[in-house]
């Protein structure tokens, strides 16, 4: 007697899973890779007071250079984990990572090819956030699929600890390397470290035909390799839905505004402080606060609180509380102040990982990672205009408490649709099952 297909694929799947030593192996591969990540992504944000002195460029032109990266980082979302389906999301991650990794090595080198400055370093990120944009989608895949359930929630935390590592890295490094080298040398620093993580896991945990087979699925047009339809209308009708979505968002938003703008209003308003110091505190805080919140959350259910009333209460705290360290931000002369501040809002919005995050999984388990994509591109979206915005801001009000007050002003209304119409049951069931 056959058994049925979908023991099948699942036995499949499983078999299919990495053992033990190959997930050590992986996990801290990954991590290295998402701090790469960071590394290249947060080198503008590093370099954009120094290289607006080069260029001469404006608030508003430096607000344009700094968002456009989430111009092409909004656009690829959805097909990074559709590509991670069909060809496996190391293979994605690989090819996507030595083409930003040599972008971002050769930024300076585009500075010299014309006078047209603005325009070069907006292409290039651009190009940046494309590819970019398809990494957590194709690690949300691959990790799915590769790591056992009892182990994927320690596995996810520690490849995503890596953000906060590179911004750290970046920061720490990136900042002595501006003082004493120049702004290029940062660029070649995270470019370079991306293309030689590429050389290693191209060289030891993949290979050639691995790549061309991949290729050769893409090249043919193959159908994805998971069964699951997406009930895209009945979720959208879901109020909970929305409110997930816009939660995401605001989270986003306000925290792109504050990563690309931060390094600058300290450069502007305390021009006799250390780099090292405002670019590397902050994330110091956040790494133990992320693992915090994760801790405290699972901590809180497993003693009977409702789920729901666990999640409203991380995100108070992510877009709550935060806000208001960073509405202080903009009413202090101090710089030790300044420091404290920034640090405890960047590390309070770690806690939205263990909110909002980990609501679109209790919402829609089956397809979290495109509803993951959708809420993301949403939140990408509105970080392009919120900083743009944030620019804009700053050269017309010469003030920066304008920028602290629209980061406020978007966590708000974040967390109040959240308050308001957030839930924790599921939304992906058949109408018949929902109350099951």
């Amino acid at each position: 007697m056959q058994p049925p297909p979908d023991e099948t694929r699942r036995e499949a799947a499983e078999d299919a899973q990495w053992s033990r030593p190959e997930c050590q192996v992986w996990t801290g591969t990954l991590l290295l890779g998402t701090c790469l990540l960071y590394c290249a992504r947060v080198s503008m944000p590093v370099c954009a007071a120094a290289m607006s002195q080069d260029f001469g460029w404006n608030k508003k032109e430096a607000g344009v250079v700094l968002s456009s990266f989430f111009w092409g980082y909004c656009l690829t979302q959805v097909v990074g984990g559709h590509l991670g389906d069909r060809i496996g999301g190391e293979k994605v991650i690989l090819l996507s990572a030595s083409a930003w990794g040599f972008i971002t090595a050769a930024t300076p080198l585009l500075s010299h090819l014309s006078s047209a400055h603005l325009a070069f370093m907006t292409f290039s990120r651009i190009l940046t956030g494309l590819l970019q944009g398809v990494y957590f989608p194709a690690l949300t895949s691959l990790l799915s699929q590769k790591v056992r359930e009892s182990e994927r929630a320690f596995t996810y935390s520690t490849v995503g600890a890596g953000s906060q590592f590179g911004t750290l890295v970046t920061g720490a490094v990136g900042s002595l390397l501006l003082d004493w080298y120049g702004w290029p040398s940062v660029f070649y620093f995270s470019g370079g470290l991306t293309l030689l993580w590429v050389c290693y896991v191209y060289r030891c945990l993949l290979g050639e035909k691995d790549l061309i087979l991949a290729l050769g699925v893409l090249a043919q047009g193959l159908p994805v390799s998971r069964h699951t339809k997406v009930p895209w209308r009945q979720l959208f009708r879901k109020p909970s839905v929305w409110a997930a979505i816009i939660s995401q968002l605001s989270a986003a938003c306000s925290f792109f505004i504050l990563l690309s703008w931060l390094p600058t209003f300290f450069k502007e308003t305390f021009p006799s402080s250390k780099g090292w110091v405002f670019n590397v505190v902050p994330w110091l805080v956040a790494i133990p606060a992320s693992l915090f919140s994760g801790l405290l959350s699972d901590r809180l259910i497993n003693q009977g609180y409702r789920t729901i009333t666990v999640r409203k209460f991380m995100q108070a705290m992510g877009l709550g509380l935060s806000s208001v360290f960073a509405l202080c931000l903009g009413h202090t002369s101090s710089f030790c102040k300044s420091v404290v501040f920034a640090s405890a809002s960047i590390g309070l919005q770690t806690f939205n990982h263990s909110g909002i995050s980990v609501n679109i999984q209790d919402l829609a388990p089956s397809c979290a990672g495109f509803l993951f994509g959708v809420a993301n591109t949403a939140g990408a979206l509105a970080g392009v205009v919120g900083v743009c915005l944030g620019g804009y801001l700053i050269e017309t009000t010469g003030s920066w408490t304008s920028v602290f007050n629209l980061v406020a002003a978007i966590g708000s209304l974040g967390l109040c649709t959240f308050l308001v119409f957030g839930k924790a049951q599921r939304v992906d069931l058949s109408p018949a099952r929902e109350d099951l």
